[in-house]
């Protein structure tokens, strides 16, 4: 992924996304054989080869690399956007940490990863009708890492 093309494009945010997103699925298998340490591991080699280019590029302002675990697809998930922690291109409410190892351990303990179980699926009525659907809304959470000149 550091290696991939990378853009940094302030006034085209969807320029940024399909360039610099990717999604990382693994069979269980190899989800067994890999650590949460190492995938951190990983990701932290990233970040610091994504910075560097960054750097290379001359882009003078904020960016950031950042990693979350899509539960419904049952993959990792990373992109780098020139925009702050605060202001990911999430339409649902995410919490920005620090610490990526919960992130990477839900992702390799993920024994289904992308089944949804008919009993987890809600109908469209009860949710037109306001029933309480606060753990599906829940932030969900958002390894960032600086990877521009500019903080």
């Amino acid at each position: 992924m550091a290696d991939e093309p990378l853009v940094l494009e302030p006034d085209d945010r969807q320029v940024e996304l399909d360039t610099n997103t990717w999604w990382l699925s693994a069979v269980a298998g190899d989800r067994e054989s890999l650590s949460p340490s190492e995938v951190v591991a990983a990701f932290e080699r990233t970040a610091t080869a994504i910075r560097g280019r960054v750097r290379e590029l001359g882009f003078p302002g904020v960016a950031t690399f950042y990693v979350w675990h899509d539960e419904q697809a049952g993959q990792l998930r990373c992109s780098t956007g020139s925009v702050s922690p605060d202001a990911l291109p999430f339409t649902g409410d995410y919490v920005a940490c620090s610490d990526l190892g919960p992130i990477a351990e839900a992702f390799l303990t993920d024994s289904e990863a992308g089944f949804i179980a008919w009993a987890d699926l809600d109908d469209a009525q009860s949710h037109s009708e306001g029933t309480d659907i606060d753990s599906e809304n829940a932030p969900f959470a958002v390894w960032v890492s600086s990877v521009g000149v500019s903080h």
